[in-house]
This record gives structure tokens, sequence and C-alpha cells, in this order.
């Protein structure tokens, strides 16, 4: 199957672009990064622009489109290291709207879709989540929990404590207090959850790669430019491969969401994996073009793999979905033995 954006699409995906590059340049991530503060002004206008509902149907004041259009405007908030809490705060609505009563639709989703008040996500354990994605300015979060459920939790009601990371472009907290169960398909909503947040650590690892490679083009040694040197080049080639990997598989879970949800458990399983180890080799890979001075403060490199990692681990490791994924490989060839031998 060949897959492409369609006009509004690539229109979509040309204005995101524009506008993240002109608003979001790597010196204001640093000035955010150091001061350890949101961009206020940049979520103001991107909650104008109906980004945070662009999923979200318009019964409750979001745009109608679908995950694939979100995870657009993800990979280029990823791309270019946005401190916004776009991708926590779309995709607990996203998880409200697949999952969520009527009740808790109509009392979070119109907010949410607005950008009014921003949304948390995270993993919790015996009902802890110890490290969830902008807590400390949203207004309620979804914590998806060990058993494959998820709860709804009115923030203003639970002990919310900023949680220190290595990765300073987004504020993180622990949550601790009572929630209500989202009584629908915590399955669905939790696929849609890491199908998104793949598409952010695709444009993690689309920047990161395009930095190595600007790095070794110009950097020299012995009078020649550091990427004319094989071992080097390979190295770029794997970190797009690693990029286009993770870009595939992540905007065909986007697709499964939208047009044949019979897909999207593997999908956003392969999604998963491919983005988490994708975006944590190529940011490292980085670092590496990057010579001595790529670990550095100074230098841009680490602000990527820092995200990269916290990324990786926010809605949990890769284990769940490779068993999940070896589950449904598993039943579909079981299945296809059972057709051999009738």
């Amino acid at each position: 199957m060949r897959f492409g954006f369609d006009d509004d699409q690539i229109e979509i995906q040309r204005t995101a672009t524009a506008l993240l590059e002109a608003r979001s340049a790597l010196d204001r991530v640093r000035e955010n990064a150091e001061a350890g503060t949101d961009d206020n002004g940049l979520w103001t206008e991107l909650s104008e622009l109906g980004w945070p509902g662009i999923a979200i149907s318009e019964d409750f004041g979001g745009q109608g489109f679908g995950l694939v259009e979100l995870a657009i405007l993800l990979e280029q908030a990823g791309r270019t290291l946005a401190a916004v809490p776009l991708l926590s705060t779309a995709t607990a609505a996203l998880a409200i709207q697949t999952a969520g009563s009527d009740e808790q639709k109509e009392r979070w989703l119109p907010s949410l879709a607005t950008g009014e008040i921003s949304g948390a996500i995270g993993v919790a354990v015996n009902g802890r989540c110890e490290v969830a994605a902008c807590a400390p300015t949203a207004a309620v979060a979804v914590l998806f929990d060990e058993e494959g459920g998820a709860r709804l939790v009115d923030l203003a009601d639970a002990l919310v404590e900023p949680v220190a990371t290595i990765d300073p472009t987004r504020r993180y907290s622990s949550i601790e207090g009572p929630g209500v169960e989202l009584p629908g398909d915590t399955d669905a909503a939790f696929d849609r959850a890491i199908s998104a947040m793949s598409a952010e650590l695709t444009g993690v690892a689309s920047r990161a790669t395009e930095l190595a490679v600007a790095y070794v083009k110009e950097r020299k040694q012995f009078g020649t430019p550091v990427g004319a040197y094989q071992a080097v080049a390979h190295m770029c080639a794997g970190m797009l491969l690693g990029t286009e990997s993770s870009r595939s598989a992540s905007y065909h879970a986007a697709w499964a969401a939208d047009a044949d949800e019979s897909k999207l458990s593997e999908a956003a399983a392969v999604a998963h994996i491919a983005s988490v180890e994708g975006a944590r080799d190529v940011t490292s890979a980085c670092i590496q073009a990057h010579g001595g001075i790529g670990f550095t403060w100074e230098a841009d490199p680490h602000w990527f793999y820092k995200r990269a990692q916290l990324d990786a681990q926010l809605l949990g490791g890769t284990s769940e979905s490779r068993a999940r994924l070896a589950d449904s490989v598993a039943d579909r060839v079981g299945a296809a033995d059972e057709a051999d031998e009738d």
C-alpha cells in the first residue's frame, strides 16, 4: 500500500513546519529549558489555531480531523522540541474521546480541544504515576495502568509534585490521587496514545539526523569534511534508516486509527518499538557525530537525546508492545494454520 498526504494534510504540514521553525528555534528551546518554563505565548498561538483539538470531534469543539493530522503536528513539535503541552493535551483528549463516558467527554473535551486547559499523561503503578508529562500546568490527567485500564484524574484533587528529569525541555511531575475509570475501550485509547507519541519521537529523530549531517559536512579533519569518511557516512545512513523506519511505522499506526481500526493494535505496537529504538539510536549517534563537543551543554544534540530518553519511558517501555506484537502475530499464524488444515 502506498501512503501519502492529501492536499489538506500537505497544507497542515507546511503551516506547522513554518510556524514552529519560526517560533521554536533552538535558541528559544534553550532559553525555556534553562529557565524551566513552558512557552506560554506559543501555546496560546497553537491553541488559537485549534491544534490541541485537531483530532477531536466538532461536537466537542475540536477540528474533526484524525490521528494522521495530529501526527503531522506532533512530528513537527518533536522536531523543534516545542515547549508546549501539545502531546499530553491532545493524547489525554484522545483517550477521553475514545474510552470516556458521555459525562467525561462533555466535562473535559471542549476545554482540552481549545487549549483552555491542558492535559497530562502517564502510567500509574499501584495508583501512583512517578513521571507524567506536563502535569505541573495541567488540569486533568489520563493515567494508564498495568492491567490495561485507565483513570481520569482531576488534578485539583490530586497530589502533583514536580519531578526533576534529564529532559529540561518539558515539565514533568508525579501524580497521586483519586481518579475515575474510563469505562470504554482503554486498549484502543492506549494504542492511540503510543501512536501519537511515536510521531513526536519521529520528529526528534528527524531533527537529530539533520543536525548530524549538517555538522559532518562542515567539520573538517586533515582538510577533509569528516562526513567524507566512510565510517561517518555509514553512521549517518543508519540514522536516516532509523528515522524513516520510525516515520513509516508511526504514520501507518495513525492511518489505522483513522481508517482500519482492526489493524491498530499491531500497527501501534510496531510504531512504539520502531520510534523508541529509532529515536534513542539516532540521538545517540548525533552526539557521536559531533565528536567531543557533542555531549556538552553548549551544543544542541543533548536536547534531543534527553527528550528521546523521557518519551521512551513516558507510556512504559517497549516490552509490553513487543509482547502484544508477538501475541498478535502468533494468533494470525495460528489462524492461518487452522485454515490450511480445514
